[in-house]
C-alpha cells in the first residue's frame, strides 16, 4: 500500500504515540498544578492494543515512532512497550521524549530493548531556573543521564528547551558552552498557546526567530531537513560538536513540512496537535483480524487534515495542555 499522503502532497512516515497522560513534573507552561487524573477517563492503551495500532500504521508506511506522554516512564511496562515496538516489522527508528528522571536507572534497559533515539526535556542549564520551571530540583541527575546516553553510544540524543520570556530566553551563552564538546542536539521550542495557558502564554511567549537571528549572525548554518525529521530547523557551526534546532510554530509555512501524526494514550488519532477533533481508533484494536479495517480507517481520515494550524487566530483546538496529546 502507498504511504500515507494528504491532499497537499505531504507524507506521514512519523507517528507520535502517547502512552500515558500522567506526568510527574509540574512545568509552568504545561501542568503548573501537577497532573490530576480524570476518574471517568478511559485507561491508556494496553500492550496488545498498541501492537495492533503500530502494525496498522506500518502498513501505511510509518517507519519512525516516537513514544511520548505525559511522561512515558510513569508507565511501569514502558520497557515492554519499547520492546514490542522495536519488533514490529517496518519500524526502523524508535525514539522517546522524556523528562529524564529515570534516565540514569533505566537507560541501558531501554537501549537493550530497542530504543535508538531520545529527547530529554531540559528547559535550563541553570539549576535554580530549572527547578522553578519544572517544580523539581533534578537537573544534575538528568544531565548525568544525558552524558550516560552519549557515552553509551545512543545514536540520537537531543534536549528540548521551551523558550520562556524573562525566564530562560537569555541563556544561549551557557548552551553554547554545553554544546562545544557534546555531540548532541538542543531544540529550542517556541511556547505555544493551549486551551488552558493563555495568561501564561501572553506573559512568556517569545518568537523563536529572535534566537535564529543570533545564531546566523554568529556563523551558524542551517542544514537540509531529512524526510522523516521532526519540525526543527537545524543549525551547525564548525566550532561546536553539537547542533541547535529551532521549532517555531508561529513562523511562516511551519506546517508545510508536516510529516507526523499523533495518537493519544487512549487511542484517538489526532491529525494535528491543535486540531478540532480526534478519531477513536480503539474499537479497531481489539483483535488481530481488524487490521484491514484499522488501515482503512486511518487512511480514510488523512483527507481531513488541514493545511495548517490556526494558532495565529488563537484557535488551539481540543488540546487543553501539551501533556494531553504528547506535545
Amino acid at each position: 500500500m502507498s504511504p500515507l499522503a494528504d491532499r497537499y502532497g505531504r507524507r506521514f512516515p512519523y507517528l507520535r504515540l502517547s502512552v500515558i497522560p500522567a506526568c510527574n513534573f509540574r512545568c509552568t507552561y504545561c501542568l503548573p498544578h501537577g497532573y490530576h487524573p480524570d476518574p471517568k477517563a478511559a485507561q491508556p492503551l494496553s500492550l496488545p492494543e498498541i501492537t495492533r495500532l503500530l502494525r496498522g500504521f506500518t502498513v501505511l508506511g510509518m517507519h519512525k515512532l516516537r513514544i511520548t506522554g505525559g511522561e512515558p516512564s510513569v508507565r511501569h511496562d514502558l520497557a515492554d512497550i519499547l520492546r514490542t515496538a522495536a519488533a514490529v516489522p517496518g519500524i526502523t527508528r524508535l525514539a522517546m521524549t522524556t523528562n529524564g528522571t529515570l534516565l540514569t536507572r533505566k537507560l541501558h534497559e531501554w537501549m537493550d530493548v530497542g530504543l535508538n533515539a531520545i529527547n530529554v526535556s531540559v528547559d535550563s542549564l541553570d539549576r535554580a531556573v530549572f527547578a522553578r520551571i519544572t517544580g523539581h530540583d533534578r537537573l544534575e541527575d538528568i544531565l548525568h543521564g544525558v552524558d550516560m546516553a552519549l557515552a553509551a553510544g545512543l545514536p540520537s540524543v537531543k534536549l528540548n528547551a521551551v523558550l520562556l520570556r524573562d525566564v530562560n530566553d537569555k541563556q544561549l551563552p551557557s548552551w553554547l558552552d554545553y554544546l562545544r564538546e557534546r555531540r548532541l542536539g538542543v531544540r529550542f521550542i517556541e511556547l505555544m498557546q493551549t486551551g488552558d495557558n493563555l495568561p501564561y502564554f501572553r506573559d512568556h511567549h517569545v518568537r523563536a526567530e529572535t534566537l535564529e537571528t543570533q545564531l546566523l549572525e554568529s556563523g551558524w548554518q542551517v542544514l537540509p531537513r531529512a524526510a522523516d525529521a521532526g519540525p526543527a530547523r537545524e543549525y551547525r557551526h564548525p566550532d561546536y560538536a553539537g547542533r541547535i534546532g529551532i521549532i517555531a510554530p508561529y513562523s511562516k509555512d511551519f506546517c508545510a513540512g508536516c510529516n507526523r501524526l499523533r495518537v493519544t494514550a487512549t487511542g484517538d488519532l489526532r491529525l494535528c496537535l491543535f486540531g478540532e477533533f480526534g478519531i477513536p481508533l480503539r474499537p479497531l484494536l481489539q483483535a488481530d483480524e481488524q487490521l484491514d479495517d484499522l488501515v482503512h480507517a486511518i487512511g480514510g481520515q488523512i483527507g481531513r487534515k488541514e493545511q495548517g494550524h490556526f494558532l495565529h487566530e488563537g484557535r488551539t483546538g481540543i488540546t487543553p495542555h501539551l501533556a494531553s496529546t504528547g506535545g
